[in-house]
């Protein structure tokens, strides 16, 4: 007789700016932010066995982010009317089997909105921990951009210009 244990699927509901704030190696500065830390969620659902929601401030026009979600993970931005918080409070709300997800996030207001449900609450800096992230390192300012003139054709230049003033 074979005995097969199912290993239960963890569900996660995740605040995505509040996540990449506390992630080491992830900066809400880089215009790429929320496509690297899906990246880090994907890998992560893969070893987890995890289908996970991920909410971002700032979309326009919001809902869900086809390029984004794929690989148990399902990508949403909040709409311009809206933010994260809002959205993630409204499906904390509307979750059916609530107790069967964690909410991942730093928020009081969203983390008392799943405790009310009865929803087990991760801060955002435990979960970066569980994520496995690479070590922060050191950001180098970018370098000076170089504008391809000499300096005699700066100088040139400074000088029609100063000649056009008069």
């Amino acid at each position: 007789m074979v005995i097969r244990v199912q290993k239960i699927m963890q569900k996660l509901l995740i605040d995505g700016h509040n996540l990449i704030g506390q992630t080491p190696g992830l900066s809400l500065a880089d215009p790429n932010d929320e496509q690297k830390l899906v990246v880090m969620l994907r890998q992560y659902a893969a070893r987890k066995n995890a289908r996970i929601v991920v909410v971002f401030d700032s979309g326009n026009p919001g809902g869900k982010s086809k390029e984004l979600s794929g690989g148990h993970v399902t990508a949403i931005f909040a709409g311009s009317h809206t933010i994260a918080d809002r959205v993630l409070m409204e499906r904390i709300r509307e979750l059916k089997n609530s107790g069967d997800w964690i909410v991942v996030s730093s928020d009081r207001e969203v983390q008392q909105a799943a405790q009310q449900r009865r929803m087990n609450v991760w801060t955002s800096a435990d979960f970066a921990k569980k994520l496995g992230a690479a070590p922060q390192r050191e950001i180098e300012p970018p370098a000076a951009k170089d504008s391809g003139l000499t300096k005699s054709e700066v100088d040139e230049w400074l000088r029609l210009f100063k000649q056009e003033r008069k």
